[in-house]
């Protein structure tokens, strides 16, 4: 099912999720969910909070770069790159020759806005995958990005706040007018009211 995607402005969006102690059927279906929305609004990720559920949770969808991660990987797609897939409690850490990287980022709870952002290139990530398997990888290139980003959003930081102080500050009116409401996008979303 094709949940809405909250918006800037939504308190869910700047809790700290918390961790996922056990899996389930209601867990289970919530992933299912959140790919199917996430798939549907032509993201790349999604956090759980983004859909109301303030759960350690994200999904990630590669699918869309496979061949250029093939490129990037000796003409092999990588198994990320085959399918969308779930981290459950996931961690993020810069790996030892990891180099600032800056690239333009959107956000499905921020329609329309794209601005660039520095985070590092390499991380290692440890998680749970939705078997509750714990799981390592070392991440680069886009999926490096697009935990990160989401991993933040499981912290209640949104990619603006990693903005420099300048930026921000051209952007409070677009921003003022999404926490009142004043937004629009081409997937269901759930502005505040």
């Amino acid at each position: 099912m094709v949940l809405p995607i909250y918006t800037y402005g939504q308190a869910v969006l700047r809790q700290r999720a918390a961790e996922v102690a056990a899996d389930s059927p209601d867990l289970q279906r919530l992933i299912d969910d959140m790919i199917e929305t996430m798939v549907g609004a032509t993201g790349v990720g999604l956090a759980a909070p983004q859909v109301g559920h303030p759960l350690r949770v994200f999904t990630v969808d590669l699918t869309p770069f496979a061949d250029d991660l093939a490129a990037d990987n000796g003409g092999v797609v990588p198994d990320e790159a085959r399918a969308p897939f779930a981290l459950i409690n996931p961690t993020a850490e810069p790996l030892p020759d990891a180099e600032p990287d800056d690239y333009e980022e959107g956000c499905l709870s921020i329609p329309d806005l794209r601005e660039t952002v520095v985070r590092p290139d390499r991380v290692r990530l440890r998680f749970l995958d939705r078997t509750f398997a714990p799981r390592t990888l070392d991440a680069s290139g886009m999926l490096a990005r697009v935990a990160q980003h989401e991993i933040d959003h499981l912290d209640g930081v949104l990619f603006t706040d990693r903005l420099s102080t300048l930026r921000r500050r051209l952007l409070q009116r677009r921003l003022r007018a999404m926490a009142r409401g004043e937004v629009e996008a081409d997937y269901p979303i759930a502005p505040p009211q």
